[in-house]
């Protein structure tokens, strides 16, 4: 535990403490303000829409190997 030899020490680490937790609740908000973005259906399409493709081509050349039996 800490010892203070005055009232300017309580009133700095009670100053710096407030601050650190101010900036720590706007970290948070804006953390939450990603994760609700991030879930949004448009965000969504660019992965599935390469996964589709991806599939797509692999669906293709198995066509095309299959074929030449």
């Amino acid at each position: 535990m800490k010892e203070y030899k005055n009232k300017d020490e309580i009133n700095y680490d009670l100053k710096r403490l407030s601050l650190e937790r101010q900036i720590a609740w706007e970290e948070m908000k804006g953390l939450k303000e990603d994760f609700k973005e991030s879930i949004q259906p448009y965000n969504w399409f660019g992965p599935i829409l390469s996964s589709v493709k991806q599939y797509g081509i692999f669906y293709f050349i198995r066509l095309l190997f299959s074929k030449k039996k």
